[in-house]
């Protein structure tokens, strides 16, 4: 049921806690639109939440703001709609596609293991149902509605009062956020306040997005802290320490396998090795692109329609690669665990949770002349931390998997803020907001970020609970 008072609140219904399953209601004058729309990864008692009756009724909700389209942000859509969401979806042009793309991989590989667990007996249930299905995430899909380019919205009016006539409740600009492809950080305003959505920030120099845009002036700030609590290292664009391990692999026989996610860091670690090729820092040996999800990603990027986000000359090195392969069949990928010649094999998914990564390491992790190359933030829970804190053995289709393979972590790519970045953006404001609240974070990570950001702008500074509410006017 809605609220009968005219408040104006924002509700944490996920990314409170943990870094992902971001979703934030915003409400007023009976209005009720949903600022992303994410899926749980990640240890089991979050993916449990996956499965809960949602919080609140979807059919009570009005519209979904996606700030980009990876899958903690964007994943959860097609349970919302099978609940009973039928809204419009607001994001920019290049989020609707590749989020188009991510939501077909997603439902995918929910069928997919729903199946596996009914055949090989992984499930408590005597029938295991995916979180949702291909027709689910269809109907995801036709309701998204991309922005012009402008990125600017008017969402539409509550029904008139007997004394005037209802205004356009929430006025919404989509500010480039430089995460990936499309990534915004939403501005509302609504209800004669406003409210700052930071979604996931980018960092000032990514190798292939332009820089984020300036943030306007906002009352609340609803900001991440992945990282809130450390500050990258300073990259070296000749990534030695990649260098020197995919070398001493090569040099033993061995191949290399990188989870990469298929959006962004799949185009961020081509464009690495091929720099690294073209100087003649590893050998030129076969780069294998293994994820139909990765590939028609990069065609996404490669759009000139989306021109004005890419830095000019960023993606020509990828298509310059002389031993740039592409696996699109599962055939292909299969041949990949026995290359028969040493290989660089990147691969979905990113934390090594789904996807062809998965039979990769299962063939390739009991052999120590390979190595696996972990390129970005492992969420606790998750095979690619396991990996990272240095695990012997991990669980892969329902069975233990010796791990003897060399395993390496770099710091080079996150296109994640840091805490010193998430500070700068906040310092970025031309007025101080009144009260900042940090989401999408580890726990230590959002209480180290709200203690800086307290001492330093000195504002009301909050680490949300889940289902925690809070009055925006």
């Amino acid at each position: 049921m809605r609220r009968a008072d005219d408040a104006t609140a924002l509700t944490f219904l996920g990314g409170a806690g943990t870094v992902t399953g971001s979703k934030f209601l915003v409400e007023h004058a009976g209005r009720r639109v949903l600022v992303d729309c994410g899926l749980y990864q990640g240890e089991r008692q979050w993916r449990r939440l996956n499965w809960d009756a949602p919080p609140v009724d979807p059919t009570t909700i009005d519209d979904v703001i996606l700030t980009h389209a990876h899958l903690d942000h964007c994943g959860y859509l097609p349970r919302l709609v099978r609940d009973g969401f039928s809204g419009p979806v607001h994001c920019t042009d290049a989020t609707a596609e590749l989020a188009r793309i991510i939501l077909r991989d997603s439902a995918y590989l929910q069928e997919e293991e729903a199946a596996n667990a009914a055949t090989y007996g992984w499930s408590r249930h005597a029938t295991p149902l995916p979180l949702y299905t291909r027709a689910d995430a269809e109907r995801a899909i036709e309701l998204m509605r991309p922005c012009g380019p402008d990125r600017r919205l008017r969402l539409g009016s509550a029904a008139p009062r007997p004394d005037h006539e209802a205004p356009d409740l929430v006025e919404v600009a989509l500010l480039r956020a430089g995460h990936i492809l499309g990534s915004t950080s939403p501005h509302l305003t609504v209800g004669g306040s406003t409210v700052l959505f930071s979604g996931d920030l980018g960092r000032p120099a990514h190798p292939i997005l332009k820089e984020r845009e300036t943030p306007p002036a906002a009352r609340t700030v609803v900001i991440e802290s992945t990282y809130g609590d450390r500050a990258h290292p300073e990259v070296d664009p000749t990534y030695p320490e990649m260098a020197a391990a995919i070398r001493r692999t090569i040099d033993r026989g061995g191949s290399v396998v990188i989870p990469a996610f298929a959006v962004d860091r799949t185009e961020i670690v081509l464009l690495a090795l091929a720099g690294l090729i073209d100087r003649g820092d590893i050998p030129d040996v076969p780069v294998w692109a293994d994820s139909p999800m990765a590939l028609d990603a990069l065609e996404v990027y490669r759009d000139p329609a989306h021109r004005d986000e890419i830095r000019p000359g960023a993606l020509e090195a990828i298509a310059g690669m002389s031993q740039l392969r592409e696996a699109r069949t599962a055939e292909e990928s299969m041949r990949l665990n026995t290359p028969g010649t040493p290989s660089i094999i990147v691969s979905a998914s990113g934390m090594a949770t789904g996807g062809r990564v998965v039979h990769h390491l299962r063939h390739l992790l009991p052999q120590e002349r390979n190595l696996v190359l972990l390129t970005g933030y492992q969420a606790v829970g998750t095979r690619g931390r396991s990996l990272a804190d240095g695990a012997r053995e991990v669980k892969i289709a329902g069975r233990y998997v010796r791990v003897r393979a060399e395993v390496v972590q770099l710091d080079d790519f996150s296109v994640h803020a840091d805490a010193d970045e998430l500070v700068a953006w906040l310092g970025e404001l031309p007025e101080r907001p009144e009260t900042v609240h940090v989401i999408h974070g580890e726990p230590d990570a959002s209480r180290a970020l709200a203690d800086r950001i307290r001492d330093e702008l000195d504002c009301a500074v909050n680490v949300p609970r889940l289902l925690e509410r809070v009055l925006l006017d």
